[in-house]
């Protein structure tokens, strides 16, 4: 019994497990960004959480530049993407809905992508073209 409880204990603590984050800044924002840079990181993203505060985020590291797309199922809260080039240079930003699966993808290969709470990138002015540093700082696994 007590191997057992330890077991669902040791998995639940997984299941949970905080990401590793980067400090991110789009000008003069600064970003604390959780970084999913494993398939099984990208696949849970941001689902099943009830907030995220103001100026955190969660980046997306892919293993190659790609047509990326991301949807919303299990995502409770709205979300602003924006895929970004090996450069950190944003492609495009789009948002999206809570528990939508509609896709929204990059308009053109993109190794990145930047989930921010819906409005962040617009509140700030941050636009396609602009460039994220920090993000030297990551490498795919």
């Amino acid at each position: 019994m007590k191997n057992s409880v330890f077991l669902l204990l040791l998995l639940a603590g997984n299941a949970f497990a905080q990401l590793p984050s980067v400090e991110l800044a789009a000008g003069m924002h600064l970003i604390r960004a959780e970084v999913a840079d494993s398939m099984g990181s990208r696949m849970q993203g941001l689902m099943h959480r009830p907030s995220m505060a103001q100026n955190s985020g969660m980046v997306f590291v892919f293993e190659e530049n790609a047509t990326h797309c991301m949807w919303m199922k299990n995502t409770l809260i709205p979300l602003s993407v924006a895929f970004l080039d090996e450069a950190g240079a944003i492609i495009n930003i789009a948002d999206m809905q809570p528990h939508s699966e509609q896709s929204h993808c990059a308009t053109r290969p993109a190794r990145y992508a930047l989930e921010m709470n819906k409005g962040w990138f617009a509140q700030r002015g941050v636009k396609p073209g602009a460039k994220l540093r920090g993000l030297e700082k990551l490498a795919p696994r």
